[in-house]
């Protein structure tokens, strides 16, 4: 029997995982960001995102901010320098003005994209744990 899979709420839901919290479409925000768990924004955000966790920028949302998280999926437009350890993604309708700092850049056609981008590497921590991970899951 196949397990099935219930969604508790409307949050999306994307590889790295299900998003804790969105902020709609009509909502502003200006100031000081900082979360533990995921973030969409589709509104309007104005100055720093600071976080260990992912942040979705949706297909309407403007984000004037400079941004730190551990992933950075860009959906929308993005005014600001983004420093992700592990993963940037900008898909097809996205659009950054600013420079960026990861260890993982995805891009997709049709994105616009003006600024620097310095690769960095993985902490060697992270290295390590995927590396276990990989090995346990092989199966011999």
């Amino acid at each position: 029997m196949a397990k099935k899979v219930i969604q508790v709420n409307k949050n999306p839901v994307y590889e790295i995982g299900m998003i804790a919290t969105v902020f709609g479409k009509d909502t502003e925000f200006y100031g000081d960001l900082t979360f533990e768990k995921s973030l969409q924004i589709n509104g309007y955000f104005e100055g720093e995102i600071s976080s260990g966790d992912f942040l979705v920028i949706g297909e309407k949302a403007t984000v004037k901010a400079n941004i730190k998280a551990s992933t950075v999926i860009i959906r929308g437009t993005v005014y600001g320098n983004i420093e992700a350890k592990d993963k940037i993604e900008i898909q097809t309708e996205g659009k950054l003005f600013g420079n960026i700092r990861t260890s993982k850049l995805i891009i997709a056609d049709g994105v616009v994209f003006e600024g620097k981008c310095e690769m960095i590497k993985q902490p060697v921590a992270v290295q390590k744990l995927k590396q276990v991970h990989k090995e346990s899951t092989t199966v011999e």
